[in-house]
């Protein structure tokens, strides 16, 4: 019995992976606290939504939410935040800004969709069953391209020029840009993968459980706590900290009930917060 759990843990770590990934793009190479990816992650779903409606197949309906979604998290970047960093506003001022993006988007959806949940995968779901333990199709859907989209991103990452400027910015802005490097087409570049991670999470989770427009923020939560938990600097520890995240919950649902995951989830964060503020992999800071 608790394999079955630990099986579902281990998906739903895979996809709080892929958000935590889009957060950390962000966070990582310019330090705004990015909470307008909340909004970004039901925009990807509400976009799947209308264009599967309309009739196209599910491949070609999630990869248009995929575009999509990266070409407004490119916006977000050109008219809100580069203005910002351009007159050298306060990274508060960046975070505030990013609260009133994401309630615009919200209610603007809920406005259109309205407020209830939306349910793409509306008959019965087909399943593998061995030994009792039951992997639905979403499910391994979810584990195969989340799979894949993590695997693709770290070769991305550490083979190519633009991983590598990533890597570089994220270190140091001052000392990246004072070499020589364009900042600015490499943060466009961030937020752009961003988009595309934080669509390829949303999309996997809409076509399993359904989506709502307020659905956005409890995510983006795991998603930071499984940034922080795993190491704030490094984008693998979003995997570590997001596989850490999914265990943790499906252990407590097995042992208590669904009602305790948000206490577990943010007691631990409390914990490593105290204990261990650089997470698992995170990198030491010397207090001068």
């Amino acid at each position: 019995m608790i394999l079955q759990f630990l099986i579902n843990g281990i998906i739903t770590g895979i996809l709080y992976s892929l958000s935590a990934i889009g957060f950390a793009l962000v966070y990582n190479t310019t330090r705004v606290f990015h909470i307008a990816a909340a909004a970004l992650y039901v925009v990807a779903a509400y976009i799947f939504l209308a264009f599967h409606d309309f009739g196209l197949p599910f491949y070609i309906s999630g990869i248009i939410a995929i575009v999509t979604t990266a070409g407004l998290s490119i916006l977000t970047e050109l008219m809100v935040y580069r203005p910002l960093y351009r007159r050298k506003a306060s990274l508060n001022v960046a975070m505030i800004a990013s609260i009133g993006i994401m309630t615009i988007i919200i209610n603007a959806i809920a406005l259109i969709f309205g407020n209830e949940t939306k349910i793409l995968n509306k008959g019965n779901q087909q399943a593998l069953t061995f030994d009792g333990i039951i992997i639905t199709n979403p499910q391994i859907l979810q584990a195969g391209i989340g799979i894949i989209s993590l695997i693709f991103f770290f070769i991305f990452l550490r083979f190519s020029n633009f991983g590598l400027k990533i890597r570089a910015l994220s270190n140091d802005t001052t000392l990246f840009e004072i070499s020589g490097f364009n900042v600015q087409t490499t943060r466009l570049i961030a937020y752009m993968l961003s988009g595309v991670f934080l669509a390829v999470g949303s999309c996997l989770t809409f076509y399993d459980i359904g989506i709502k427009p307020q659905a956005g923020m409890p995510v983006l939560i795991n998603a930071m706590v499984a940034m922080i938990i795993g190491g704030i600097g490094r984008f693998r520890s979003c995997i570590v900290g997001g596989l850490m995240l999914g265990i943790l919950q499906a252990l407590v649902v097995f042992q208590f009930s669904a009602n305790w995951q948000n206490v577990i989830t943010f007691l631990v964060l409390v914990l490593f917060l105290f204990f261990k503020p650089q997470g698992v992999f995170g990198y030491k800071k010397r207090m001068v």
